[in-house]
């Protein structure tokens, strides 16, 4: 029964991790990342589709995204939607393919996107000390119904203290990887 309640704690936390880790790779760090534009959607043929599926974006450079639609009538598309994103890039298109230089980022701009790391950072501990919180409850309520002893009790949580701190430290691990990433010229 605890076995059950920790896996379920884990499994959370790791969608939890992943998911922070998924949202790091959308923040700019002044060098070109095919990740900036994932979420990005484009207006091909009246419906609103992923920029991946109609194109594909390459990182040739350090400082250049290199996007080249499978359709060459999208070009103007991916163009207006890059334009309209706000993400700050201007795209060069050349009629086969749009060029998105990456502007180097000035230290105050490097010092604000530090700044909203950590508080993404930190809202992802707080998710992972919900699902601690909800583990703990959760064996609370099998103590109260008679369906695990004290002892049990006191194991499990000890364990899901232990996942909670390893999860956390690598959300810190993870944000002081991009922290340094940003910080670097």
């Amino acid at each position: 029964m605890t076995n059950e309640v920790i896996e379920t704690a884990k499994q959370e936390m790791e969608a939890t991790a992943a998911a922070f880790k998924k949202d790091l790779g959308h923040v700019r760090t002044g060098r070109a990342n095919t990740h900036l534009l994932d979420g990005l959607h484009v207006e091909y043929y009246g419906a609103r589709t992923p920029l991946n599926q109609v194109a594909t974006v390459n990182a040739p450079e350090p400082s250049l995204l290199v996007i080249q639609p499978f359709d060459r009538t999208a070009l103007q598309a991916i163009e207006r939607a890059i334009h309209t994103s706000d993400l700050g890039l201007t795209p060069q298109n050349d009629g086969k393919i749009i060029r998105v230089p990456i502007p180097l980022l000035t230290e105050e701009r490097r010092r604000e996107l530090v700044k909203h790391v950590r508080k993404v950072a930190e809202d992802y501990r707080v998710s992972m000390r919900n699902h601690r919180r909800d583990a703990l409850e959760m064996l609370k309520e099998l103590e109260k119904d008679k369906e695990i002893t004290q002892d049990d009790h006191r194991h499990a949580h000890d364990k899901v203290e232990l996942l909670t701190k390893e999860y956390i430290e690598r959300v810190d691990k993870l944000l002081k990887g991009k922290e340094d990433d940003i910080m670097a010229v």
